[in-house]
């Protein structure tokens, strides 16, 4: 499908992808949106960032503006996430829509859900223990819903939700259409699907095991001791926005405060923030009011920001595959972009399984030794890591000086200290 007005939409829906300068479906959409305007279920799987939102959201809305009755779901793993789907949504619809929606997640204020329930919603976004207490309670009824969409399944069921999704189906009626979607499928989602999809059609786009092609992915091997140094010393030679993943929730915290010390501008998300300040924190470093974003892996899914350029994995994450969705936050809808990881000693068994993962079954050569700065490209921007990272050759860091990005160097912005990453601090380490 060379644009969306192949797909004979309802004109107030072609209205809103006009308006929203959609003009050529990405691969997922045009392969998924076909099969689901036919009524067709679904599983589909997909990197990030190649459009898999849209996917699912243009027939549930064309869906809804067909048929006067009934309802839809979305089902997924985070509130931000979810955030971003209903955005999707509303826009979709359009402000001229008489289509009510119910945002229903944790951390938000049950008397605000409550009125939107009221409203008898028609499109109702949210996550499974929410939207399970919404049901339990009997404020949330969806004997209606004839649409079911079950997004990023596999971090849905990572997360525990595997009883609470069970329990949501029990709600719905048999007779539904529903869509799955995972970026990655191991056997446990496939074995899911067999119980809540009818005879889905199965839509894979790209590698679901390997990144985009337009990430430059490296590795330093760091000491414990030395660790914290070598990351300062990689944010003076980058450019750009940065999203810096660690392991714990304090961690975030207390590293987002020691880069700010530094000079730097930085904020913190993770899981214990309450909901208006997490909604804060995505919304300024979206507007670019601080440069770097230090994130436990609640941000690792969903997190659609266009002007990321670098993803710096501090902490290696416990889940192979979480690596291939941190990472998926830059290079987004065909952009260029960076990710580096900052390896320990301690860290050789899970970046082994994160090689393993990426490149199933070839043999590991000698990785070399830790030191400080040693640095080993995972070969071209291919998304290939492990054997052609042995086979690559190692070197150290560039020093820091004039020109390379350094506080004292040429490039270092606005004279007067200024910038829109870092508001009117008096010393700023790097331009924008």
């Amino acid at each position: 499908m060379k644009n969306f007005e192949g797909f004979g939409l309802n004109p107030a829906l072609a209205e809103s992808l006009v308006r929203m300068k959609y003009t050529v479906p990405t691969p997922i959409q045009a392969q998924a949106i076909p099969l689901a305007l036919q009524g067709r279920d679904i599983m589909g799987s997909a990197q990030t960032g190649t459009g898999k939102t849209a996917a699912f959201a243009i027939p549930l809305i064309e869906s809804l503006l067909k048929n006067p009755r009934g309802s839809a779901l979305v089902l997924t793993p985070t509130r931000e996430l979810g955030k971003q789907i209903m955005d999707i949504m509303h826009q979709l619809l359009g402000y001229k829509s008489k289509i009510n929606t119910a945002f229903l997640i944790g951390g938000e204020s049950m008397g605000k859900q409550f009125a939107q329930l009221k409203q008898q919603p028609r499109l109702i976004v949210g996550t499974p223990g929410r939207i399970n207490d919404h049901l339990e309670r009997g404020s949330l009824k969806l004997h209606d819903t004839g649409f079911l969409v079950l997004d990023e399944t596999d971090r849905m069921l990572d997360m525990g939700f595997s009883v609470q999704i069970d329990r949501i189906i029990k709600y719905l009626p048999a007779k539904r259409q529903t869509l799955m979607f995972s970026a990655t499928l191991p056997k446990n989602i496939v074995k899911l699907s067999d119980g809540y999809l009818n005879n889905p059609e199965r839509i894979s786009v790209g590698s679901t095991i390997n990144p985009s092609e337009n990430i430059k992915q490296e590795i330093i091997r760091v000491t414990d001791e030395g660790k914290y140094a070598e990351l300062v010393r990689e944010l003076d030679l980058r450019k750009g926005s940065i999203v810096i993943f660690v392991k714990t929730k304090y961690g975030t915290e207390r590293l987002a405060k020691k880069l700010n010390n530094e000079d730097f501008s930085a904020d913190a998300i993770h899981g214990d923030l309450k909901q208006s300040r997490r909604d804060r924190v995505i919304r300024e470093f979206r507007k670019k009011a601080y440069r770097i974003l230090v994130a436990t892996d609640v941000a690792c899914r969903g997190l659609d920001i266009p002007h990321i350029e670098h993803v710096i994995n501090y902490d290696l994450p416990q889940v192979p595959e979480d690596y291939i969705h941190r990472i998926g936050r830059t290079a987004r809808a065909g952009a260029e972009g960076s990710a580096l990881c900052l390896i320990s000693p301690q860290d050789g068994r899970k970046w082994h399984a994160i090689e393993e993962l990426m490149n199933p079954g070839q043999k590991r050569k000698g990785a070399p030794p830790p030191h400080r700065g040693k640095r080993r490209r995972p070969g071209k921007p291919s998304g290939k890591v492990g054997g052609n990272a042995a086979n690559n050759t190692s070197k150290y860091a560039p020093k820091k000086g004039p020109g390379s990005g350094h506080k004292n160097g040429p490039n270092n912005g606005p004279k007067n200290g200024k910038s829109k990453f870092y508001g009117n601090k008096k010393k700023s380490r790097i331009a924008a």
